[in-house]
């Protein structure tokens, strides 16, 4: 199957990184896949490097005329079977296929991650939701059921060579570790995070992510006086070296229709602590295979932290039953698959129509 790749993309973020795993596993599954993005050393590197082609351009707004017109030209080289946009901006920009040049030789299937508008979205022939929820949400905006599928987010991270060395940040080895990641942003909480560290003084936290918030998130670790235990590491790409050095992962989002870092977690043995933001709060089951804690309560937080230390069996319980479940739903085997049965059936009735 020839399958074109589209997202425009913020510098960092979990559904950027997503874009490129999701690219990375298609083409390791047999299938012709060819991106399109914004430049971006890290997302075009690990694309090219994986063997992908790569076009850049500058998805821009309203006067971007570019982008539309160079879209149509690679699609008319490529002659791609299924177009899979990512977000708005990638949605908004493909091209409009006029029915005088005869019946559509591709579809536009639109992956979601968020309740995002849907007069961006008037190419697009089928949807991917990646929650229920928002497969409940086209569906109550007026999208015909039969053209939406939800799938989730896959969670594999990088092949490790070998954990981060903790004595670099000269964290002890007996020394609580809890590992955060995301962009840094207001949506993803971190600030909470860091007022929790506060008050559970034998924690140390990580926080993998690079994004608008660094400076004021550094003034307030500086001002808590807490910045020999809280580290703003930057954008990282060796996700699995960080899991596996760090006790547990803490996802103190605010806003999040999915989150694919707490399936990380899962993936990654690591007992994990979220809040009950929109996509945690529909998978992870409440001191089964995580704990939940209310959105911005800080001392909720900081309560969830102190018993994950202090009771190893429930943070065991956690680990098995998260593995379980990411074994059972949330595999790259499994999500790739889904992806390609989708494609392949409604091509199918497409092409029969």
């Amino acid at each position: 199957m020839k399958i074109l790749q589209v997202m425009a993309g913020a510098k960092f973020g979990g559904a950027e990184t997503a874009f490129v795993d999701m690219c990375m596993a298609m083409a390791e599954a047999g299938h012709d896949v060819k991106a399109i993005t914004r430049k971006n050393d890290i997302r075009v590197s690990r694309l090219r490097d994986a063997g992908i082609e790569v076009y850049t351009l500058p998805f821009g707004g309203v006067l971007d005329i570019y982008t539309p017109f160079m879209m149509s030209r690679i699609i008319k080289d490529f002659k791609p079977d299924i177009v899979q946009t990512w977000m708005s901006r990638a949605s908004q920009k493909i091209p409009h296929y006029t029915e005088k040049k005869g019946k559509k030789p591709y579809l536009v299937v639109s992956r979601l991650g968020g309740y995002y508008k849907l007069k961006n979205y008037k190419n697009t022939d089928y949807f991917a939701t990646i929650t229920p929820d928002i497969k409940h949400y086209l569906e109550d905006q007026g999208v015909d059921p039969d053209k939406i599928k939800h799938i989730n987010n896959f969670a594999e991270t990088e092949d490790i060579e070998k954990p981060v060395n903790r004595a670099d940040y000269d964290i002890l080895e007996d020394a609580p570790l809890f590992l955060a990641l995301g962009r840094l942003h207001t949506s993803k909480a971190f600030d909470t995070l860091i007022k929790a560290a506060k008050e559970v003084p034998e924690s140390h936290i990580w926080i993998a992510g690079e994004g608008p918030d660094h400076q004021e998130l550094q003034e307030l670790i500086n001002s808590l006086g807490v910045q020999d235990r809280v580290k703003l590491l930057g954008w990282r790409c060796d996700r699995a070296a960080l899991f596996q050095a760090a006790d547990f992962c803490i996802f103190p989002s605010r806003y999040e229709p999915f989150g694919t870092v707490f399936v990380q977690a899962w993936a990654n043995k690591t007992p994990l602590i979220t809040t009950d933001s929109d996509g945690p709060k529909q998978f992870v089951r409440h001191e089964e295979d995580g704990l939940i804690t209310p959105i911005d309560d800080v001392s909720a937080m900081a309560a969830s932290m102190t018993r994950m230390i202090e009771n190893p069996d429930l943070a065991k319980k956690c680990v098995r039953n998260g593995y379980q479940r990411y074994l059972n739903e949330f595999t790259k085997d499994a999500i790739v698959s889904a992806y390609l049965d989708y494609f392949t059936t409604i091509l199918k009735e497409y092409k029969a129509a």
